[in-house]
């Protein structure tokens, strides 16, 4: 019997969600093969030009790839159908790739903050160069088209491990406009003889490791937040609770909960009927709540009714 439950759930998930998945996994694909270009340009151009903060820019990009092979990873959990194991289904493993996301920014951001104080403490004597400008610029342009894309797909599929990475795209621009405005700033001063100027290039470095650790840290705090069963307040189960009362038979609400479970929402829910009903016509009622959240809300996945005898003089949660 449960077998049969568990089948019938993950088929609905599955047929609602398939091509969400598709979408998905798509946009983590084109990360990978962008950043892995990114990181090579910006590694070689980085390693040839001795600019630290391109070296920081291409360590960046390639923690992005690993980043977007933990999204991967997590999507292809997450579609996994609900089973006796998991009855909810999978749908936190993308939060869970979100948070994976976070942790590997973080130590890429504290290693290139090593490498840039390594830089400013060494006497430097020569500039990077214009060809260092130029990959910074290219990667600029890569990025902040990635993360248009990237934003737009993952507010529509409503995922926060593609949120994440979207915003792992921004935060790459600006880092890499940091990473610009040293190395000409460096440029600078190898022309007017500066020595200080010349030191822009590592401070840039260090100014781009900074952006990253905080970037790590605001996207672990969100994730974190959801993976914690999370539920939506007042303002977000205003829609569930007018879609609810406008089931005939149900008399007053006593308790509507949403909880969050990655990309997807399950309502527990209880109501109230008139008590001189039949069982089986209080049943039907709670059927036609779930089926009525479930068509018009695509985001509510699975929903729980329970009963209640209605009284006018105890309208408390039960």
């Amino acid at each position: 019997m449960f077998r049969g439950f568990f089948c019938t759930l993950g088929v609905s998930i599955m047929t609602a969600f398939g091509k969400r998945f598709d979408e998905a996994e798509r946009v983590a694909r084109i990360g990978i093969y962008a950043n892995t270009g990114l990181a090579i340009l910006k590694g070689v151009v980085g390693y040839w030009t001795g600019s630290r903060a391109l070296i920081a820019e291409a360590a960046n990009s390639a923690s992005d790839v690993v980043g977007s092979f933990a999204v991967l990873f997590g999507l292809k959990i997450a579609k996994r159908p609900p089973d006796a194991d998991h009855p909810y289904g999978y749908g936190k493993a993308e939060t869970i790739a979100a948070i994976i996301v976070s942790v590997l920014i973080a130590i890429v951001g504290v290693e290139v903050a090593s490498n840039a104080i390594q830089g400013l403490m060494e006497p430097i004597r020569k500039s990077p160069g214009w060809w260092a400008v130029g990959a910074a610029v290219v990667s600029v342009i890569v990025k902040e088209i990635l993360f248009r894309y990237t934003i737009v797909l993952g507010k529509k599929l409503d995922s926060p491990a593609i949120l994440a990475n979207a915003w792992d795209h921004r935060s790459d621009v600006f880092s890499t406009l940091a990473a610009i405005i040293g190395i000409v700033g460096s440029i600078i001063g190898e022309w007017l003889q500066i020595g200080w100027l010349l030191h822009l290039d590592a401070w840039a470095g260090l100014g781009v490791a900074l952006f990253v650790i905080y970037t790590a840290y605001r996207l672990a705090k969100e994730n974190i937040h959801i993976s914690l069963d999370h539920v939506w307040h007042e303002a977000e189960v205003a829609e569930l609770l007018e879609t609810v009362q406008s089931v005939d038979g149900v008399l007053h609400i006593n308790d509507l909960r949403a909880r969050e479970h990655g990309y997807y929402v399950i309502v527990d829910l209880k109501v109230a009927v008139d008590p001189h009903i039949t069982v089986e016509e209080g049943h039907l009622i709670g059927k036609q709540v779930k089926s009525v959240l479930l068509s018009e809300h695509p985001q509510v996945t699975d929903v729980m009714v329970h009963i209640n005898p209605y009284n006018p003089d105890d309208l408390v949660k039960d």
